[in-house]
């Protein structure tokens, strides 16, 4: 059951960062198209618009893809002072708490875009709908949280911390 949900939590994982991928890809050509217009005189209307919202795709696609990496930023001043069990139950509080508030940030984006959709509200330039790029965010922001939840739950049945130097002295 375990491995069902880890192969099902790595190909989202792999879907986010795949969107993550083509938001930068887009980012790149807009800048190089907006830049080399601007050398001739014909800048690319509405690139301010595009690069915001696909730089919203680039950090959320990416996000779920440096968790599941151990790419986050962590601080391990104590972790010599501390038995084993402590610092499994840190590493299974830890992507708990992290999933916890990527389901905040989902719930908080799904209301905005509902909001956004109410009223209408685009992009200042070429008026993207504000509410699609929203809807990405909470996807993703989904994403990183079940990645983060599967994460936490390995972690939980596995029984011990997962990359902790207990052997280094200070």
């Amino acid at each position: 059951m375990l491995s069902a949900i880890n192969k099902l939590a790595d190909r989202l994982i792999g879907l986010s960062a795949v969107l993550g991928s083509i938001g930068l890809i887009v980012e790149v050509m807009v800048i190089l198209v907006d830049v080399t217009g601007r050398y001739f005189g014909k800048p690319l209307t509405g690139a301010q618009d595009i690069s915001q919202m696909t730089m919203v795709i680039i950090v959320f696609g990416g996000m779920a893809l440096c968790d599941k990496l151990g790419g986050h930023i962590s601080v391990d001043i104590f972790e010599y002072f501390f038995p084993p069990r402590v610092l499994w139950l840190g590493d299974v509080i830890a992507p708990l708490l992290g999933g916890v508030i990527f389901c905040g940030i989902a719930w908080t984006v799904w209301e905005s875009a509902a909001l956004s959709r109410m009223l209408n509200l685009a992009t200042n330039i070429i008026y993207l709908p504000k509410a699609w790029f929203q809807y990405v965010v909470v996807v993703l922001s989904a994403i990183t949280a079940f990645g983060m939840f599967t994460r936490a739950l390995g972690i939980a049945l596995s029984g011990k911390p997962v990359s902790h130097q207990l052997d280094k002295a200070i």
